[in-house]
């Protein structure tokens, strides 16, 4: 009976490396394979090229022996991506990753050896390999081909990562914007025209990047534009004035007061234009849509130059009706 059990147990060990090896292509544990955002921003359906996907992939030997795979040059002879949404539908491959897997080729790769401890990284854009034309919850996960797209019996299988996609913005509001939360803090303001002064405020805006919306504004003249507010600005000392600015822009943020200047347009057209050396105006068309209809408003905002920086001071709306 003892002897039963031990061939028992072994037949289930060795059945359990198998099927181990099987789900990692023969490779076994030692070899792992791990997707993370890189440089992540604001995605949305589409575009590749201006709003690419980068996906931080790491091969990596967590065993004790040397591990040896290969690489194609064109990595769509290497990997593979594969992505649900939440209704559990399945995006498909874009045009050219299909046409390069159905047209014969020489595939030119490198040999790679990774020590134990060792690991071996690289880059690519999820959208060429899968089409996202709508916006969803997607979750996505990479296959591996140690033995390259040929050999499709060897592959190791990633974590899972969920991808946000949102609803494209209007044409108008396509000026690209560093979004990383990391790279708030060095943000700086640069020399450029009054239009797309207001231009990038309001795109900041519809992306809720709250360092690119402030980072043209003047928030001490922003706050005087209530007469309130202002005459108490300036009869407090300056440990109270910066308290008072940085309450001032959390309720901005909050929507708790001048809720015009932080309302989120739909889409929005520059009009016309008009400033010399220090001041100027943007009258901007701007529509909201609302569950019915959608509002069309004109927005005055007033800028001025400082050290060759133009900065929002003030603004006015006059509503144009409903469409």
């Amino acid at each position: 009976m003892r002897r039963t059990y031990s061939v028992i147990i072994a037949v289930l060990v060795l059945f359990a490396q198998s099927v181990a090896a099987q789900e990692s292509g023969g490779y076994g544990p030692k070899s792992d394979v791990s997707i993370r955002f890189y440089d992540r921003t604001m995605y949305y359906p589409g575009d590749s090229e201006n709003n690419p996907v980068y996906v931080h992939i790491t091969v990596s030997n967590s065993g004790s022996d040397t591990l040896r795979f290969k690489l194609a040059d064109d990595r769509m002879f290497s990997i593979d991506f594969s992505a649900f949404n939440v209704k559990n539908v399945q995006l498909p491959a874009t045009p050219a990753l299909t046409r390069k897997r159905t047209t014969n080729q020489t595939v030119y790769f490198r040999e790679i050896s990774l020590e134990p401890g060792e690991e071996y990284s690289f880059v690519e854009n999820l959208k060429d390999y899968l089409e996202i034309a709508d916006p969803s919850i997607y979750y996505v996960k990479l296959t591996f081909y140690p033995e390259l797209y040929r050999n499709r019996s060897v592959q190791i299988a990633s974590n899972r990562l969920s991808l946000e996609v949102r609803p494209a913005p209007a044409a108008a509001t396509s000026s690209m914007l560093p979004v990383q939360a990391e790279a708030a803090s060095i943000l700086q303001p640069e020399a450029i025209s009054p239009d797309k002064v207001i231009e990038q405020t309001i795109v900041a805006r519809q992306k809720s990047l709250w360092d690119q919306f402030f980072l043209y504004m003047d928030l001490e003249e922003m706050l005087k534009r209530d007469p309130s507010r202002g005459r108490r600005y300036n009869s407090v000392g300056a440990d109270e004035r910066n308290e008072m600015l940085r309450s001032f822009k959390a309720d901005l943020m909050q929507n708790r007061i001048d809720g015009d200047i932080v309302s989120i347009p739909h889409r929005f057209v520059i009009d016309t234009t008009t400033y010399s050396q220090t001041e100027g105006t943007v009258k901007v068309i701007e529509w909201f849509k609302n569950e019915t209809f959608t509002e069309r408003k004109r927005y005055t905002y007033y800028v001025r130059q400082r050290d060759g920086i133009w900065q929002i001071y003030d603004y006015t709306v006059d509503n144009l009706g409903t469409e």
